[in-house]
């Protein structure tokens, strides 16, 4: 790595702070600091390099293992950095941006320049209940196709992704995407013209399970996506569940102004 930059606020004095009479800024803590320091070297980096030993920044850095730890930790959370078991501490590729759309895995797979895959986790038929039920308009007990799968790009597992559906709308809907089919491409098929669809986002950590399958480490950050599509004639299409890899995505928008009020 390239040689570290100075600590801002650091050397400004004396006794390194602000002039007499100054009003002191809040001092920030060692760990957040150097983490700051740590970007900048990481922002003219390849990714994928390897970064140097605790021991190594610590003294560049003059600060305690501790902190740079700190630091490093940090830093791997918020997915700037990943580890590997027994080989070290590498610098993370930058994190895909996708656009918040009614499209298709493929689709943003594709506009992105990557190659998607997807791999087939389950496939089942179930009685509609709670909020599954309550989003698609049906009874209690009304049977509903649970499609679930690992969505990757160039291989590498994304997202983990559960689909509902009214199963009695979309009969034979599981083959089709088993033998890769995209379910937005297939609507047309069933008749069905896609209206419109609301989704949210938050944090969740990742489960045991789910972080075996990203390839991540338990409790590491994830966006879990919740989205509900309806038809032209604002009939539920589906529901859907998704979770991605905090360390690998980000997500934008575009924003439009609020409707004035009235009288405003």
């Amino acid at each position: 790595m390239s040689e570290a930059l100075r600590v801002p606020g650091e050397g400004s004095g004396r006794d390194g702070g602000p002039s007499a009479g100054a009003a002191r800024p809040p001092r920030l803590p060692k760990a957040y600091r150097i983490k700051e320091q740590l970007l900048e070297l990481l922002r003219t980096s390849e990714p994928g390099s390897p970064i140097d030993s605790e021991r190594t920044l610590a003294e560049r850095f003059g600060v305690s293992r501790a902190t740079i730890r700190q630091a490093l930790k940090d830093l791997t959370f918020e997915g700037r950095l990943y580890r590997l078991q027994g080989r070290g501490t590498f610098i993370a590729r930058p994190k895909l941006t996708q656009s918040l759309q009614l499209t298709s895995h493929t689709r943003e797979m594709v506009d992105s320049g990557l190659v998607p895959s997807s791999d087939l986790l389950e496939a089942v038929r179930l009685p509609a209940a709670g909020e599954v039920a309550k989003m698609l308009a049906l009874a209690e007990g009304a049977e509903v196709c649970k499609i679930e799968r690992l969505r990757r790009a160039n291989g590498e597992p994304m997202a983990i992704e559960s689909l509902y559906l009214p199963a009695s709308r979309f009969p034979g809907i599981e083959e089709r995407i088993a033998a890769g089919a995209s379910f937005y491409d297939s609507l047309r098929d069933y008749g069905v013209s896609l209206g419109g669809g609301e989704e949210s986002i938050e944090c969740v950590l990742a489960s045991p399970s789910a972080a075996e399958l990203l390839a991540v480490e338990p409790r590491n950050p994830m966006l879990k996506l919740t989205r509900h599509s309806w038809d032209s004639e604002r009939q539920p299409i589906e529901y859907v569940e998704s979770f991605y890899r905090g360390d690998r995505y980000r997500f934008v928008t575009p924003l439009r102004l609020p409707s004035e009020a009235p009288g405003g």
